[in-house]
């Protein structure tokens, strides 16, 4: 085989950094909820990442005021774009891509949608320094997003923004948000352009799962991570697989197109942010991670305030949890011909085993959780140094790699 010159190389480096940058502005389904609307009093901020770049990992980064951790993409060296991150301050940033929003065609008129998000974590300490930062910038940026903000204040809100100009939603406001909280996919309400954008059956499916949970006064970081994250309901075509009959025929297995379900085939993180209860306790808000497709992984905990992240959630160049993630979404989604890989295997899912993967998934997930409102608890009485934050991190993401393993040993990551 001819080998490649130095140049070539480089030139081929540079397109994989672009693509990596310009490929992650596809859709997600996004929600900010205020503390008005949630039982602890605390805002939340959510985001399913979906992108055809499927490696996802977190990193912890300095700005030129704040550090903050973020998800960032393992062939974005030293990252130019987070896709969704959390500050010391407790200042914390998502989106979802809006092409009705952009300004120029294509993606070029969205292209920095990841930088800025950067770039508002480096330098906002709250919501009001995000508004400032969007007025400088107007006219200077080439963005197409949703930008969902909350921050240890009780802020909570959504801006629809454009290269130059931007509305603010906000979610303390019962004119806007009359159930505490707006939610998002991948349109604007304020673009010029008629029915643009996308996630339309998402958004009607999301609405309907939070307006049950906010009737049940349980919207809640169990409710987002293990029932919206994970949905896999498409209601236009009555199609409702978790709930339905588990007697399966291997030999004709049942299959579901996920293109249009809050769990699609390409959600390839999710990020749930638990805001802080107080300004002076911003240490506490935590970035609740599931590094892959939310029916392959389980949820871990981190926070800013550790300023270090988990060798298995982040690593020199993939991380170890989310290796394992994809490699268990490619056996739900065995078929790689042309569009096949759009259709998941329900009876893999529910079936693996003899019990199915989310029942091996969700106790893991559980004992997360309990353990980590245990240590808040505490941690809410008494400011914890950063090493045992560090440390906790480290011990209880390492546990779920581990349990992971056990749970699929037949999954092996490539």
């Amino acid at each position: 085989m001819k080998k490649l010159q130095p140049f070539t190389k480089s030139l081929i480096a540079f397109f994989s950094l672009f693509l990596a940058s310009q490929i992650a502005v596809t859709p997600c389904t996004v929600a900010v909820v205020s503390g008005k609307a949630t039982p602890d009093g605390r805002p939340l901020l959510w985001k399913n990442r979906d992108t055809t770049a499927r490696p996802n990992k977190m990193a912890f980064l300095q700005g030129s005021k704040y550090s903050f951790i973020g998800i960032v993409h393992p062939l974005d060296k030293e990252p130019k774009n987070v896709w969704a991150g959390i500050n010391s301050e407790g200042f914390a940033i998502m989106n979802s891509a809006s092409s009705d929003l952009a300004e120029s065609t294509g993606m070029v008129g969205m292209g920095e949608n990841g930088i800025f998000m950067k770039r508002a974590l480096g330098e906002c300490a709250d919501v009001a320094d995000f508004e400032r930062l969007l007025n400088e910038t107007n006219g200077k940026r080439k963005v197409g997003a949703n930008f969902g903000v909350i921050d240890a204040k009780g802020n909570a809100c959504f801006f629809e923004t454009r290269n130059s100009s931007y509305i603010k939603f906000d979610a303390n406001d019962p004119r806007v948000a009359p159930q505490g909280y707006i939610i998002r996919t991948n349109y604007a309400f304020t673009s010029p352009v008629k029915y643009g954008g996308g996630g339309y059956i998402r958004f009607e499916r999301i609405s309907q799962l939070f307006q049950t949970a906010s009737a049940e006064k349980r919207l809640n970081v169990p409710f987002i991570l293990q029932e919206a994250a994970r949905d896999l309901v498409n209601e236009k075509l009555h199609s409702y697989p978790l709930s339905a009959p588990k007697a399966f025929d291997p030999a004709t297995p049942f299959y579901i197109n996920t293109s249009d379900t809050i769990n699609r085939n390409s959600t390839v993180s999710v990020t749930l942010f638990h805001g802080a209860p107080s300004p002076d306790k911003a240490y506490l808000s935590t970035m609740w991670v599931l590094l892959g497709q939310a029916v392959c992984t389980a949820a871990i905990p981190l926070w800013a305030h550790a300023e270090g992240i988990p060798e298995v959630a982040g690593g020199e160049s993939t991380a170890p949890l989310n290796d394992l993630a994809i490699a268990l979404a490619n056996y739900l989604y065995p078929d790689e011909r042309g569009h096949m890989r759009q259709y998941l295997n329900v009876t893999r899912l529910l079936t693996y085993g003899g019990d199915g993967v989310l029942n091996r998934i969700i106790p893991i997930e559980n004992n997360v959780l309990e353990k980590t409102e245990e240590l808040l608890a505490k941690w809410d009485k008494q400011k914890p140094k950063k090493e045992e934050m560090l440390v906790f991190q480290k011990e209880i993401a390492d546990w779920v790699y581990r349990s992971l393993r056990e749970s699929f040993p037949d999954i092996k990551p490539e």
